[in-house]
């Protein structure tokens, strides 16, 4: 496949989360509307447009629930399997335990409404249990759907409650099919691809483990170059076809930027890129993130960085101006690229208030090393 082509394919895929969240705010209008004509004919208008915002307000109620409990059913389907409680997060506020307490931080990843991550059991003979902490999430929308509509066909006849019910069924439902079915979203995969990436690959099945190690290390502090080695192993081209396999190759890169190993870390980078590999779109323009500003510390070829600085990578950078590795690589280009010195401490300023509330603070500690680089760079070049 080239290059163009995994380009055109992963914008598409983008639009698949926005026909699912369309095609439910189609069918609860549909809900909506059947209500209110099926409302006596001397109704008062002024009463049709209150229940008509009760609904819709009752639509977007029912999109939150569903996304709690849909991460809820991860951690409950993980705790019955054997994983431990790591991080819960919905939007941007994030849960996190922390030497044994739970501390409340904020972090937001494009592409998605929240995550439960938790810390896997031993592996046994080269597996753990994975089907039903992956697809935790929607048996539960699957279940509480059930029970809305089961409510609806009892009280069908109570008016505001009965079409209230049944969009509660209808958005669990979908929240199921959404995230069950397996599909790339584009920025990321949903939990039917995971289950299925992991189906009956082994090396897979690993990889997810070193995630989720991988995760509950960074909760604890520790950063990725004192993590052990054999975590961050450079999987084989075709092994990389498989997203699980290709997201341990990226902790790879993440590894070598936190060594410091720029140009090691670039190549790699660059192949992993190139390939035809299962690597998520989240992480394709965080890896270019990386690249950038390895550019810019480097050689800083202009044109190499505004070959780099597409449209679409512009527009992600924009929709992640609050994660770190992101304000790290603007702070580098504001610097050396742009020469704007007062921008960059801008920036710098904006990634001390993330810092604040960031969940993994070896991460700050991280990219405040990789700000200072730059920041010498300027200073040499001066």
């Amino acid at each position: 496949m080239g290059k163009n082509q995994k380009k055109k394919k992963i914008v598409w895929q983008q639009y698949i989360g926005m026909a699912f969240m369309m095609l439910i705010g189609a069918i609860c209008g549909v809900v909506m509307v059947s209500y209110l004509d099926k409302s006596p004919e001397d109704t008062p208008l002024y009463q049709e447009l209150l229940s008509f915002a009760g609904l819709f307000l009752g639509m977007y109620v029912a999109l939150f629930f569903h996304m709690i409990v849909h991460e809820a059913g991860h951690l409950l389907f993980g705790l019955m399997t054997g994983y431990k409680f790591s991080s819960f997060r919905i939007a941007s506020f994030m849960w996190l335990k922390e030497n044994g307490k739970l501390k409340l931080k904020r972090l937001s990843l494009a592409g998605t409404g929240g995550q439960c991550l938790m810390i896997p059991p031993d592996m046994k003979d080269g597996k753990i249990p994975l089907v039903l902490y992956n697809l935790g999430g929607s048996f539960i929308n699957i279940i509480l759907g059930a029970l809305f509509l089961a409510g609806y066909l009892l009280f069908s006849d109570v008016p505001f409650l009965s079409p209230l019910l049944l969009m509660f069924a209808v958005v669990g439902f979908m929240t199921a099919m959404m995230n069950g079915i397996p599909m790339r979203m584009g920025t990321v995969d949903n939990d039917g691809y995971n289950a299925f990436a992991l189906s009956k690959n082994k090396e897979a099945v690993e990889a997810f483990w070193v995630q989720l190690k991988v995760s509950e290390q960074s909760s604890k502090g520790i950063r990725l170059k004192d993590m052990p080695s054999e975590w961050f192993a450079t999987p084989t081209d075709e092994a990389m076809k498989n997203s699980m396999v290709a997201t341990r190759c990226v902790f790879t890169c993440n590894r070598l930027m936190d060594e410091e190993k720029f140009e090691e870390a670039d190549a790699l980078m660059a192949h992993l890129l190139e390939i035809e590999s299962g690597i998520v779109g989240l992480h394709h323009d965080l890896l270019t993130c990386d690249r950038i500003y390895v550019e810019l510390i480097g050689e800083n070829r202009r044109e190499v960085i505004q070959d780099m600085l597409t449209k679409k990578q512009k527009k992600f950078m924009k929709a992640m101006k609050r994660f770190p590795s992101v304000l790290r690589t603007e702070y580098a280009l504001a610097l050396l690229f742009e020469n704007d010195t007062e921008k960059a401490e801008k920036i710098r300023s904006e990634f001390e208030k993330v810092a604040k509330t960031y969940p993994y603070s070896q991460d700050i500690e991280s990219e405040r090393d990789l700000i200072d680089i730059a920041k010498r760079k300027i200073t040499i070049r001066e």
